[in-house]
């Protein structure tokens, strides 16, 4: 349970990533602003510990807060409850990215906005290529992400996001 209170405190240190619909502290995105969040999300997805993207990460968590046309959900559980208690080195950046992905699903698909289990199967997705990038420069795999890969690779990965899904849906969503 403390590894599940660090990684989403990592998470909102990110970028204090709970969006509220309160007053918007600025306007809606531009359609520059949400090619450049989706070609970052994109470099993350390929090359996540490269430390030549940390300002533009940054800048990504922030824009996700500051913009009031975009609203993502946020669900922890997504990545498996083993994840969540796992000591992955990495699990910050997987979680990171499972919000960009999030985000990148929500600006290609805004008719989408309700599909929660679209739009965190993408979050899922986007942290799975992000996992392999991980493992290209650090070959220290995760047992809970290997999981996800395989679950990908059988094509269950849907059915095991719309299970977790549930659990955020119905108040068990965790720190966020």
């Amino acid at each position: 349970m403390r590894r599940i209170v660090l990684v989403c405190v990592a998470v909102l240190g990110l970028g204090a990533l709970a969006v509220s619909q309160n007053e918007p502290k600025r306007g809606p995105s531009t359609a520059e602003e949400r090619a450049r969040f989706v070609g970052l999300a994109h470099k993350l997805e390929q090359n996540p510990l490269d430390k030549n993207l940390y300002a533009d990460k940054e800048w990504a968590l922030k824009w996700i807060e500051d913009i009031p046309d975009i609203t993502v959900d946020i669900c922890p559980l997504v990545l498996g409850q083993d994840f969540m208690t796992s000591h992955y080195k990495y699990a910050n950046q997987l979680m990171g990215q499972v919000v960009l992905g999030n985000v990148v699903f929500l600006i290609e698909h805004p008719d989408k906005k309700n599909d929660r289990v679209a739009q965190y199967t993408a979050g899922v997705e986007s942290a799975l290529k992000a996992y392999k990038g991980i493992l290209r420069a650090d070959p220290v795999s995760s047992r809970p992400m290997e999981e996800l890969l395989r679950l990908q690779t059988d094509g269950k990965l849907v059915d095991f996001v719309k299970t977790t899904a549930k659990d955020c849906q119905s108040g068990e969503q965790i720190g966020l």
